[in-house]
């Protein structure tokens, strides 16, 4: 299958085209999943990096269909990672439910990076849901001894088993049911962020795109904070 005008554009763009292998999957919740895979040299060509992606590439209906996703545990020795899938009606999703060992799937590298703040933050102020939750999790394991505020927005009952990594003698945990549309996120960081964002803290956004901008120009704007510390990414449109 071809990447249609998109794969053209970021072949131009320099993007880097490489082949995953699935060689299993495991069920983390009834609606979150996690494939492992071999990396088609991915690793050894780019190194690793904290909250790195890819785009990965899925057949809809003949037509290239592409998404990104943050790698899991990435393991430039043996040349492995895994994907986690917040599971909806979807392309992935679908994908990500019926997938075997063997199977394979197209991935392009192109756009992700990482600049760690410097100077180290004092605090980390992380704003994610279950779409961002490996690159949630790959921020925490990157700044082990700084202490982290995250607020968590969840849709599902089964959002509470969730594997974050948290460390309960660092890392305050705040969970937002998802009310509408995202604002009920929004009110809840507006409330809760000014007493403990400073200039020495770095705040870091992954939702939907919505919120994320509402969000983003808060810190920016309303309270001011530098803008290299402040880092907002949207994860996914809400339909």
């Amino acid at each position: 299958m071809g990447h249609g005008w998109q794969g053209a554009v970021l072949k131009l763009m320099r993007g880097k085209d490489f082949t995953f292998t699935v060689t299993g999957a495991e069920r983390v919740t009834e609606d979150y999943r996690r494939v492992h895979f071999t990396d088609g040299g991915l690793l050894a060509a780019a190194g690793v990096h904290p909250t790195m992606w890819v785009r990965v590439w899925f057949d809809n209906a003949g037509k290239p269909h592409q998404r990104a996703y943050t790698l899991v545990d990435p393991d430039p020795g043996s040349g492995t990672f895994s994907l986690e899938f917040a599971l909806h009606d979807g392309v992935a999703s679908r994908w990500a439910r019926t997938c075997a060992p063997g199977d394979t799937v197209d991935a392009t590298l192109q756009g992700t990076g990482f600049d760690a703040p410097d100077p180290l933050p004092g605090h980390l102020l992380v704003v994610g849901d279950p779409a961002s939750l490996p690159a949630v999790n790959s921020l925490l394991d990157a700044f082990p001894d700084v202490p982290a505020t995250l607020w968590f927005e969840t849709r599902h009952t089964s959002d509470e088993e969730l594997p974050v990594r948290l460390d309960p003698g660092r890392h305050d945990m705040r969970r937002v049911p998802r009310e509408g549309g995202g604002a009920g996120l929004v009110a809840r960081v507006k409330a809760e962020l000014p007493a403990l964002a400073d200039a020495g803290s770095y705040v870091w956004i992954a939702c939907d795109t919505v919120t994320t901008r509402t969000l983003a120009g808060y810190a920016r704007k309303e309270l001011a904070l530098p803008k290299e510390r402040v880092h907002a990414l949207g994860y996914w449109r809400a339909g």
